[in-house]
């Protein structure tokens, strides 16, 4: 399932406009767009040619961001071989500070048949990048490993499946600068296997001492991670709190009221909710002046054949 705050092409990144080269459009500055890199479907060049066509043509050497689309042209293939063309030409991109890897959308291919990979290469490879972003589903081989990089501002893993292992490196990982970090965690039947307990070291405050927005989101967990959260020391230290796109009811909104005071906060999100419109309005008042972002309940599913527990979904699973 996918909803309003799911799977989307940015119409901007890092700050500049999105820009897919075309063979009738003159080419831009290099420094004054995001360039995003696709194969047409059906068509022959295939990646390699085009990411080589890129090189030749723009001045990648002031190139500020870079989204990489549809990578195949008809049949689904793994994202590593792009993974390593980008490490190979890190150095013909010193600019670089902005990277999407898999800006692709429903139409284009399920988040869930994405064979991604380990990713951990290219933050290496690129020690100045300030904003990374990846799209992709753990079954399909999403992986990192802990790393330090004293340059990255902001983290996020767009997933209908994130693998423990994953959420795991993430809080075991050196990021000193980090000042944005979204998780979106998906669902089990897609991969999606971490725990609350994998984010505590994100959650004591004490890890990115620099973070100021937390999206720990599209989760199955939600109830159980709110609950970790109304205690959590680094809120505290949060500008924005997303709690959006899972199953958070009104267990969660409960333990959220029990907790620390929210309203020292601009934004709290839990758009894509499970909660009553008493519980709701409670967390509007209490959270005030912070503004509660949240849209109109999501509908219990009822299955004739459970066991009367109704069923509920994240956003952004397939």
């Amino acid at each position: 399932m996918t909803s309003y705050i799911g799977i989307r092409h940015p119409g901007h990144f890092h700050g500049l406009p999105v820009h897919t080269p075309a063979a009738s459009v003159p080419l831009p500055a290099a420094d004054r767009v995001a360039w995003r890199l696709e194969c047409d479907y059906g068509e022959e060049t295939d990646f390699t040619d085009l990411w080589q066509q890129f090189l030749d043509t723009v001045d990648t050497t002031r190139v500020r961001a870079l989204l990489i689309g549809p990578w195949w042209r008809e049949d689904y293939t793994p994202f590593a071989p792009v993974r390593d063309l980008l490490v190979a030409h890190a150095d013909r991109f010193p600019a670089l500070r902005g990277l999407f890897l898999a800006d692709v959308v429903g139409e284009e291919c399920e988040v869930s048949w994405l064979q991604m990979c380990d990713v951990t290469p290219v933050l290496e490879a690129f020690p100045l990048l300030e904003e990374f972003t990846v799209r992709g589903c753990g079954q399909e081989g999403l992986a990192l490993r802990p790393i330090r990089h004293t340059v990255l501002k902001t983290l996020r893993f767009e997933s209908g499946g994130l693998p423990g292992d994953l959420v795991r490196a993430v809080a075991a990982s050196e990021l000193p600068a980090l000042e944005r970090l979204d998780l979106w965690f998906g669902s089990s039947w897609y991969g999606a296997d971490a725990t609350v307990e994998d984010i505590g070291p994100v959650l004591t405050g004490g890890t990115f001492p620099r973070l100021r927005h937390l999206g720990l989101q599209n989760s199955e967990l939600q109830d159980e991670i709110a609950a970790a959260v109304a205690s959590a020391p680094v809120v505290a230290q949060l500008e924005t709190l997303a709690l959006s796109m899972g199953t958070l009811s009104d267990t969660g909104g409960e333990a959220l009221l029990n907790g620390q005071p929210l309203n020292h906060l601009i934004t709290l999100d839990l758009r894509h909710h499970y909660l009553t419109d008493p519980v709701l309005d409670r967390l509007r008042k209490a959270c005030a002046p912070a503004v509660v972002e949240a849209d109109e309940a999501e509908e219990d599913y009822w299955d004739e054949d459970d066991d009367g527990e109704p069923e509920r979904y994240v956003a952004v699973s397939e």
